[in-house]
Parts: C-alpha cells; structure tokens; sequence
C-alpha cells in the first residue's frame, strides 16, 4: 500500500539490502601483553534476521587477524587469563549460552560448563584457576488458589500466573519469570560451578575478584524494597568460601563496576548521588580498602563516564565518554583526578541511527577499541596515552569505498526559547546540488536522555539515498553537554526542546536548498513523544510518523517497565497526585490541534513504551478524521532494529507515508 521503489536507486546509493552486508567490531579485549586483541566480529544473517557474532584475533605489530570461531552460533564476552594463556567466552554452540575455554598456544577449545541458564560478565581470578560470573537463579513461583485435579485426558486451559511484584516484565524479555540474578565460580578447567551468593536479591553481572582470590567485590541492592528504588546498590566483599557479607559503600545512589587496583589496594567504581534527577551522569569513585573510607575522581568533570579500565601501573584509568556529540576515550589520574583526552573516534557499535555505543579495554599501557566515523560502523583501533590511534581493521572496506554516501555537515544555531546554542548535523543525499531544492526530513533522537552525534547510521543514509536532506540534532535534554544542559528539560518534558527543534529546523531552511514546503518529521521512543507534540502544535510538516511514542504520560507511567523511577525522576509525583502536570506534558491533551497526516510505529512487545501509547494518538486522529495510519510489528520490542528486517520495514513504511503527501511541484 505504502511500497517505495529504492531498488531502482544507483547501485552506488546506499540501498536497504546493503545493511546485510554490513559488519562491525565489539568489545574488543586486549591480551595482558598487549600483543594481540580479540573481538567480537558482528553481521547480520539475511537468512535467519538475526545479529551474529563470531570471534577474531588480530596481531597487533602486523595487524594480521584470523577468526577463532565460526559459523552462525553467537560468540562474545571474551575474557583473557591473567597470564595471557587461556581466552574463556560465552558461545551458543550448543544451543544454549555456555563457557568455553580456548588455549592459546595450542588452539584447542572446549565447553567446560552444562548451564541451564546462561552466564554474564566472566571474571578471572588472579591466579587462573577459577572464573566468576552472574547467572540467574529460578525462584518457585507462587500460587494463590489450588485448582481441582483435572480428568484423565481433558484440555484445560493454561494454568493462570500470579504477578505480585513491581517489576513483573522487562522490554525485549518479555513477563519475567520469578527468579534473582546470583554470582557463581567455576574452576577454569571446568566441573560445577558453585552459587556464591544467595537471597531475594539480583547482583550485578561484574564481580572483581580480590588479589588473595578469597573473595569478591560485588554490586547488588539489598534493600528489603528494592524493586522501589532503581538505582541504588552498594559494593560488598563477599567471602567464596562462607557466603559472608561484609559492606563496602554507603550511599544514595548507585555503586557499579567494581574494579580492583592493580596493586590490590583499591577499588575504583562507578556511581553517583542521587539527587533523583532524570539526568545524573557516573562519576569514577576509589575506596581505599584499608581505611574504608571513598573518594570522587572526577568531581568537576560534568560527563557521565562509562568503560573504565585501570592501567597497567595503577597510575590512572582510561575511560569513555560523550563530548558534544563525539565519543571519546579519556584518562584519569588516580592521584589527582585530572582528567585529559586520548582519543575522539570511539564509538561505531550502534547500528542504526547516529546513536553513541561502543567497547573498550586496557591492558601493557595500550587501549583497545572500536572506532567509528561519520561512514564507517566499528572497527578496532589500538592507542597509547599521548600516542595515535593505529587502525587494525577495516571491515567495510569492500561495501563502503564503492557506495556514494550521504554527507554529513555539523550546525550550531540559537534556540528561540532563549537563545541558548543548540547543536545539530545535515545530511545532504548523495550528488547533491546546492542549486537545487530538497524535502527535509527531522529525525529525532529518543531517550530523551541520549545524543546524536556524527556517526555512521544505515537508517540515516537510507533517508538521504531517498533524496531527502536529513536533520537530526541534540535539544535540551540530550547528554553530552553536561548536566545543566541536560536537565533544563527536568518536569519540563516535552517544552523547549520544542523551539530548539524548530530553530534548527529553521536554521536549515534558511540555507536555500531546502523546499519548506516539504518538510516531515519523524522520531522514535522521546523522538516519537517530541514528533507527537510537534503535530500538535504546528502544521507546518507535511507528514510526520510517530514511532513507539508516549502519548499519555499517565497510562505510561502504570504501564512502561520503568513505572519504578518515572513518578520520581521524570515527575514530582504520582500521577494520580498531579494530574494537571501528567495532562500538560502528554501529547494526546492537543491532539484535537493536529492537522497533520501522521503515522504510527510501534513493537505489539514493546514493554518501554507499549503499543497501548500508540493506539490512543492512532484512535484519537481516526475519530477527527485526520489522515492516519499504524504500523504493528509483530514480535518487536522496544529496539524494533534489533532485527534488521524490522529496521528495514520502520524505514520503508515511513519513507512511503511521507511520498504519500510529498508535494511534486
């Protein structure tokens, strides 16, 4: 109904099938010689729809590789012995997540556990003789009633599932079965693994064992109501042997990533004071293990702080961070605190729109890490401190060199809220002319709290291939320009980031090749909330698709997997409280001011934003006879691209409403 011929397109435009051929880096873990790296090669399968990865070793002096795994069975969380020997990762070889250990000298592999439920963030003790991870634990589910035995033979209904807890379901999880997240060791040379930790609790999926391999450092919230309370946990030493507990931090807010000092002397960690904002970026912490007693690293650095990895010396940490749109690898004095860039090309691992994502590891004074630009997805890269980064791979070689892609152009403009700057990036489609005059498509970030950035983004260039001009660009509320900027939209979402898009907008049109009278609008997830309220107040887009929005703030508020913080961080309350405000904020209060044809986009298992959001702007536009329609795609969650197919049909479907109402003058 909605069918856009792209395949006709050059075949030197980047075209929607192009997006199966591409590959990407991830997690690449630098062995503790620093001589070689292994990494996560990723792809996706056009046969099976689905993201695979298998492993490769690069040589670092030669920058030779070859594979250590293959096939179609996903490979990853790699994790090098200490003395450089043994690689252990996950694989579902087998058909379910399982540790396998790899011997470097000799090239032999094996499985060495039988779980039946797969593991997460494998630790390698000191002395390589044992390996911790978390896993999760099934917990027997409750019953409220007994039912009759059934006749020999009958076909009864299923058996009905008691909920009783907050979070009963989790997007792309689905309803969550009763159960808690536990940490276990295992001997390197395989056997049973053995349950360190035990309770009504989930741990988080890194513990850090301690120099003397006795015990771990672990993050977990043991509150009796912490279901109530997202971001709290603490770090605690847990002794491998007895089980027993003893607390390491105390505070409000969270405590993560715990990572011992190559001295064994302290702890560095992430975290921060929860002053329950919707914005509060990491800061890196250290606990001295003598005195007890923590210190800020990074006080007066005002980005949230993500990867840390010690180096080798102990003198500092490496880490990663968002700088105005640019991921960049920093470093950390651990002394002082003062902080200084090493690199500003990390990123390249989110594989659809110009999202920040990427991995990163340190080892013999060197940081392994995947590298991303404005045209290539991820590939790794190698660095020292004060060096240049070398360049390993170059994955997409072979796809990219012969596509002409779409340029991309950075913007700065005033807001007209209050003048504040306000920062955005062009997109110009392949061969473009300036004499000419071009639709403008505004794609907008979700989150809210994330960024946009010059980054490779298939659905981005598929936009641009199609002949648009793309703007996509970071209004208050996004990060990566520090905490004030980010919370200028705190009980005041949507509001001026309204006029920050419309000023960019604007600032565009103003450059002559932009046709204003063939302007569209499209998000996804906050960029669907903000494309909703967009239609709501002005007419001025041509068409706009609303992808798996919020509509109602108050029925996402009882509906999302994240009902736990929204009526805290993102309001001053329940919204039974403080309806006005719930009301003031949800698109569907001016839904009787849209005039503009909009389309919706939603997962039918999208438990982020459900497809309930969605189905009230769809039936609300249907009873005004507005032009409408709504795409449901089955099985999807939250992350519709996490198939590509799905990325692929998000894309089309959106190109062929907004042609619907293209003007051809």
């Amino acid at each position: 109904m909605f069918a856009v011929d792209v395949s006709a397109a050059d075949a030197r435009q980047f075209r929607p099938l192009d997006v199966f051929q591409l590959q990407w880096a991830n997690n690449p873990e630098i062995s503790p010689d620093g001589r070689s790296v292994v990494y996560e090669r990723s792809y996706f399968d056009i046969m099976k729809d689905r993201k695979r990865s298998n492993l490769w070793i690069i040589d670092i002096a030669s920058g030779n590789q070859r594979p250590l795994t293959s096939g179609s069975a996903n490979d990853g969380q790699v994790a090098w012995s200490p003395d450089g020997k043994r690689l252990a990762y996950v694989s579902l070889e087998d058909g379910s997540a399982q540790i396998h250990m790899r011997w470097m000298d000799s090239g032999q592999s094996a499985r060495i556990t039988t779980l039946t439920e797969g593991p997460q963030g494998l630790s390698w003790s000191l002395d390589g003789k044992w390996l911790a991870y978390a896993s999760r634990v099934p917990a027997e589910g409750k019953q409220l009633a007994t039912m009759p035995a059934k006749p020999k033979g009958a076909e009864w209904a299923d058996p009905v599932k008691l909920i009783d807890r907050l979070n009963y379901r989790f997007d792309g999880a689905g309803y969550i079965d009763p159960g808690y997240n536990q940490i276990f060791v295992v001997a390197a040379d395989g056997g049973s693994p053995r349950q360190v930790t035990s309770g009504d609790y989930n741990y988080a999926e890194n513990p850090a064992w301690a120099r003397d391999g006795k015990s771990l450092i672990v993050s977990s919230n043991r509150r009796d109501d912490w279901e109530y309370h997202p971001f709290e946990s603490e770090l605690y030493r847990v002794d491998i042997d007895s089980g027993v507990f003893s607390q390491l931090t105390d505070r409000d807010g969270p405590d993560t990533h715990p990572l011992i000092s190559p001295d064994g002397k302290q702890i560095a960690y992430l975290g921060f004071d929860d002053k329950q904002l919707g914005y509060q970026g990491n800061h890196l912490y250290l606990l001295d293990l003598s005195s007890g007693k923590s210190r800020v690293l990074t006080e007066n650095f005002d980005f949230d702080i993500g990867n840390p990895s010690w180096d080798a010396n102990g003198r500092g940490l490496f880490f990663s961070y968002d700088d105005k749109g640019i991921s960049k690898i920093g470093y950390a004095n651990a002394s002082d605190g003062k902080t200084e860039t090493v690199a500003s090309d990390f990123g390249g691992t989110a594989m659809g729109r110009p999202y920040a994502g990427g991995a990163m590891s340190a080892a013999a004074g060197k940081v392994a890490y995947t590298r991303g630009t404005e045209y290539r997805a991820a590939d790794v890269a190698v660095i020292e401190r004060g060096g240049k980064s070398r360049v390993l791979t170059n994955l997409n070689a072979n796809l990219l060199d012969h596509k002409d892609l779409a340029t991309i152009e950075e913007l700065w403009t005033a807001s007209s809220a209050d003048g504040r700057k306000v920062e955005g990036w062009i997109v110009k489609p392949p061969h473009f002319d300036p004499a000419k005059k071009y639709p403008l498509l505004l794609e907008i970030h979700g989150g809210p709290y994330s960024n946009y950035g010059p980054r490779f983004a298939p659905e981005i260039q598929l936009y641009a291939a199609a002949g648009y001009v793309v703007l996509y660009s970071n209004p208050r509320g996004s990060t990566s320009y520090g905490q004030e900027f980010a919370n200028l939209i705190q009980n005041a979402y949507p509001s001026k980031d309204y006029d920050d898009l419309m000023s960019l907008t604007d600032a565009v049109i103003a450059k002559g090749y932009v046709d204003n009278k063939n302007l569209f609008v499209t998000g996804g997830s906050g960029g669907g909330v903000l494309t909703a309220w967009i239609v709501g107040h002005t007419d001025r887009f041509r068409a706009a698709v609303v992808a798996k929005p919020v509509i109602n703030w108050s029925s996402f508020a009882l509906t999302t997997d994240l009902s736990s913080l929204i009526h805290t961080y993102w309001f001053a309350g329940y919204p039974w409280e403080h309806a006005d405000n719930y009301a003031q904020r949800s698109p569907i209060t001016y839904v009787g001011n849209v005039k503009t044809p909009t389309m919706l986009i939603n997962g039918e298992s999208d438990y982020r934003t459900p497809i309930s959001e969605a189905e009230q702007f769809y039936q609300a536009l249907k009873l005004r006879k507005v032009d409408t329609a709504m795409i449901r795609i089955p099985g999807a969650s939250h992350e519709i691209n996490r198939r590509p197919s799905n990325m692929l049909a998000q894309v089309l479907n959106t190109l062929a409403w907004f042609e619907r109402y293209r003007g051809k003058d």
